[in-house]
């Protein structure tokens, strides 16, 4: 008989030779991109962001050819702005949450990108920034339209809009914007955070008129507890020191406690 040898066996790779190196962390910066990208890839998001100069265009051309013209003031086309601002920029911070479920793009996102709360605050920070873009270019609209008024008219255009009057301006849509961002975060779903951005500022505003109207602690009281009673009066540049602390409570109560729940659902949520 003849003996057959077997091959020695090959060396066992050490554990610490088999494992790869952990992957770098994704640069926030460039989540923050992907996210803005985000807002802007898709038609509906495209126009959307379009709307804010159309829509301004067409309140200032409104405004110009409706209003009388001698006593057109850069304040009358912020107020005519104003109006549509206040629909678009909310709607803007809903879908910037809520697209990511609609679009089923959850699971994509949250595993290229473990860290939830990374990507909610690049969402958050896009959001907030693109209010502000979006007022800047709306009242620079106005304010074009105003120096078309007093080229028509012959007299000097009146700028009737103080620094600290546009950044109170600024802050009630960056409000609505965050109250709109806060509700998708809750619900997670379009028509429903939407839904219910109207109805805070829509339907309960009449709730409190009426209740105003036939409690007279409610009326002594109702800004401590509503939001827009304290939010509106940002957009006409008078508030007190009682006026400033109820907006901190309304907004602590409406804004601030529904994106802490809303944080917390989306951090624990499973993504299917």
């Amino acid at each position: 008989m003849t003996a057959t040898t077997l091959d020695a066996a090959p060396d066992v790779v050490p554990p610490s030779a088999r494992t790869r190196p952990a992957p770098a962390r994704t640069p926030f910066r460039r989540i923050q991109y992907v996210e803005l990208r985000k807002m802007f890839d898709t038609r509906s998001g495209y126009w959307l962001m379009a709307s804010i100069v159309i829509t301004s265009a067409i309140a200032t051309v409104i405004t110009l050819l409706v209003g009388d013209r001698d006593d057109l003031t850069f304040d009358s086309f912020a107020a005519a702005i104003g109006s549509p601002m206040s629909v678009i920029l909310p709607v803007i911070g809903v879908l910037a949450v809520t697209s990511e479920w609609s679009q089923r793009t959850t699971l994509t996102t949250f595993t290229l990108v473990p860290g939830r709360s990374r990507v909610l605050a690049a969402k958050l920070l896009n959001t907030l920034a693109i209010g502000l873009a979006g007022m800047v270019v709306a009242l620079g609209v106005g304010a074009l339209g105003n120096l078309v008024t007093s080229m028509i008219t012959g007299v000097d255009p009146v700028w009737d809009i103080s620094a600290g009057t546009f950044a109170q301006i600024v802050l009630a849509n960056e409000l609505g914007m965050l109250l709109g961002f806060a509700l998708g975060l809750l619900f997670r779903s379009s028509p429903a955070a939407i839904v219910g951005y109207f109805v805070v500022n829509l339907v309960l505003p009449g709730l409190s008129g009426a209740l105003a109207a036939a409690q007279e602690w409610w009326a002594d009281n109702a800004g401590w507890f509503d939001i827009n009673d304290t939010r509106f009066l940002l957009f006409d540049g008078h508030l007190t020191g009682q006026d400033w602390a109820q907006l901190g409570v309304t907004s602590a109560l409406w804004i601030a406690l529904p994106l802490l729940i809303g944080t917390r659902l989306v951090l624990r949520s499973e993504v299917k």
